[in-house]
């Protein structure tokens, strides 16, 4: 599975956001999840396993807990792919930036 087919569904992504501030046992992603989309405990775990089957996250074992986290690889081919649009928003920012910082000058 590409890259972008599997960050184009919202719960995945959503996922990989409770995962991105570090390891989450899987009930914990399951709770957090199922509460925000209203979706079941199997469908939460088909969306692990589409992530770990896809290397966008990774599980191990602790006793009887299964413990998931980001795998940041296939990340880089998402921030590759990216780098060719980065010049339309990057001149943008920089601009915003220099907007933001005389607005700070004329209060002082």
């Amino acid at each position: 599975m590409h890259a972008f087919d599997v960050l184009g569904d919202p719960v995945r992504r959503r996922i990989l956001e409770l995962l991105a501030d570090g390891e989450q046992p899987a009930g914990a992603v399951s709770d957090a999840v199922r509460a925000e989309f209203g979706i079941s405990q199997p469908a939460v775990s088909q969306h692990l396993k589409v992530l770990r089957e896809s290397g966008f996250a990774t599980v191990r074992a602790d006793g009887t807990r299964r413990l998931y986290a980001v795998d940041a690889a296939p990340l880089q081919e998402v921030d590759a792919w990216l780098e060719r649009f980065r010049g339309f928003w990057v001149q943008r920012l920089d601009a915003l930036g220099t907007e933001l910082a005389r607005g700070k000058r004329k209060r002082l």
